[in-house]
């Protein structure tokens, strides 16, 4: 029987086949087939599975993935986690405080998604907080940056309702997934878009001003418009993963579309003469925290240098 996971525990897998639901182990074979990865299975997998019972089943098989975002799993500089698979849109959910969004962590999820050709779009979260003066240049700042980098961009608030119709919209029939930092309120536009899952959503922790976790495991969602929603639990940090230094710039648009104007195919855009990206930066066209973040992820130390 085919059917597609729906939630993963770590251990333990819910299998979606046609109407009816499976709590799900795997065969220890794919696991050391995949003992590079934290996950060999994830959330939007289309597996075949093998009934052991009307409530529970094995997995045999995983189908090839159209494709997958993934990081570095945590702790375990060695092994990655597969966040979801076979996704049509990714929704990097952001916010400006409480918790806030660093630039380098919104760079770094980009650059996995262009890498793995995950097309992504930017939610400001609480939107409805974010009245002050300098929120709103804030926002603006971040509305022609990423734009101008290729990416849409818009604010949403699921207590407000701002653009959640739009999103709704947006995300008709599409099977998507909804990532961010913990407490940005991922958990909370899902209530916002269907209510009736009513997700629990918690509290900001005041002690260091960071979310605390909401969704422990990740799951998916069948949404009244037909889409999928993938809710996952929030991260701290987005750790690269076998990166070529060589293709690095290929994942931030506006430096690759830029770079075709540089006098040496092989520009690192560091320190090159009449280099094209190097000038677009001074003269304010690339972003300079665009810059700077695919100069750090160059020398993160899992870029490697191809061999």
């Amino acid at each position: 029987m085919k059917g597609i996971v729906v939630k993963s525990t770590g251990s333990w897998y819910k299998v979606l086949s046609g109407e009816q639901r499976f709590d799900c182990r795997i065969k220890g074979k794919i696991r050391l087939e995949d003992s590079k990865s934290t996950n060999p299975i994830a959330v939007g997998d289309w597996v075949e599975i093998e009934p052991e019972n009307a409530e529970q089943a094995v997995i045999s098989h995983i189908y090839d993935r159209s494709n997958y975002i993934i990081r570095k799993a945590a702790n375990l500089s060695k092994q990655s986690h597969v966040i979801a698979a076979n996704v049509d849109m990714a929704y990097l959910v952001v916010t400006l405080h409480s918790p806030k969004t660093l630039l380098s962590f919104i760079d770094r999820f980009l650059l996995s998604a262009e890498a793995y050709t995950i097309p992504c779009t930017i939610l400001i979260n609480k939107c409805d907080l974010f009245t002050s003066e300098h929120d709103l240049a804030t926002i603006t700042e971040w509305k022609e940056m990423y734009s101008k980098a290729g990416y849409d961009i818009f604010c949403v608030s699921a207590h407000s309702g701002e653009n959640i119709q739009k999103l709704s919209n947006e995300m008709a029939g599409k099977t998507v997934v909804f990532a961010g930092n913990s407490g940005v309120g991922k958990s909370s536009l899902l209530n916002a878009l269907a209510p009736q899952f009513a997700s629990k959503v918690a509290s900001i922790s005041k002690s260091h001003n960071k979310g605390t976790h909401t969704t422990t495991f990740a799951e998916m969602y069948e949404l009244p418009n037909g889409a999928r929603f993938i809710d996952t639990p929030g991260v701290k940090s987005f750790g690269l993963l076998d990166f070529d230094k060589e293709e690095l710039s290929h994942y931030f648009p506006e430096i690759f579309k830029t770079s075709k104007h540089c006098q040496f195919h092989n520009c690192t855009h560091t320190h090159e003469p009449h280099c094209a990206v190097l000038l677009a930066v001074e003269n304010g066209e690339i972003a300079l925290s665009r810059y700077e973040n695919y100069v750090s992820c160059l020398l993160d130390e899992n870029t490697k240098h191809r061999k």
